[in-house]
């Protein structure tokens, strides 16, 4: 059964959806979570943050590779293994178009909020959430047959939001984008899957939304 969690150095924790299959991967040196999602219809697949350890990522990845790599924002920790998972698969590339010019790998694809990403026969929508950095992005896959799915990237994790520095006003603007295009439009049930560390979902964090406007991080 999928618990998320994962380990650096240790396997791949894999979910099995109807249409859709996330392997879940965890990477040295700032255990990074990656993703990897393949349509079970067609096989083909995206993968989410290539942040470091090229070499599991591509066995990861096994004999299919990923025909696009999206990574979630343009912190260095996300895109250690970007250039080399391009180089060995082909991949296109892909993130927010507000962060792309800080990523130092070309990004192809530049995604804006409500862009649709699909592959195969599965569609992930691009939520931006501006304050963790200027342009990180969001991914949402509305299974047809069961809760939502959510990467986070680092704007949404257990018992908070992404790091803003102390900035209050990059703080104000994580914690309303997160409201209002997160919680207010997913149910409780939504499965998040952050860029660091274990799951959880919307309704296990809903109640504290207050707790954190007030601490101020």
């Amino acid at each position: 059964m999928y618990t998320g969690t994962v380990t650096v150095a240790g396997p791949a924790d894999i979910r099995e959806l109807p249409m859709l299959i996330i392997s879940k991967l965890a990477v040295g040196p700032y255990d990074n979570n990656a993703y990897l999602l393949r349509c079970r219809a067609t096989g083909a697949s995206v993968l989410i943050d290539a942040a470091a350890e090229p070499e599991r990522l591509l066995a990861l990845c096994g004999e299919t590779p990923p025909e696009l790599v999206v990574t979630t924002h343009a912190h260095a920790d996300h895109w250690q293994a970007l250039a080399e998972i391009v180089e060995a698969t082909g991949a296109r590339t892909a993130a927010g178009v507000n962060d792309a010019p800080d990523i130092p790998v070309p990004t192809e694809v530049g995604v804006s909020d409500g862009d649709v990403i699909g592959f195969g026969r599965i569609e992930l929508t691009a939520i931006e959430i501006v304050g963790h950095t200027p342009g990180s992005i969001a991914l949402l896959y509305n299974d047809p047959q069961g809760p939502p799915h959510l990467f986070t990237g680092d704007c949404l994790f257990p018992g908070g939001l992404g790091n803003t520095k102390g900035d209050a006003d990059r703080f104000a603007s994580l914690l309303t984008d997160v409201s209002k295009k997160l919680f207010a439009r997913l149910p409780d049930e939504t499965w998040v899957y952050p860029g660091h560390g274990h799951d959880t979902t919307l309704g296990a964090e809903r109640p504290h939304l207050e707790e954190w406007r007030e601490r101020g991080w």
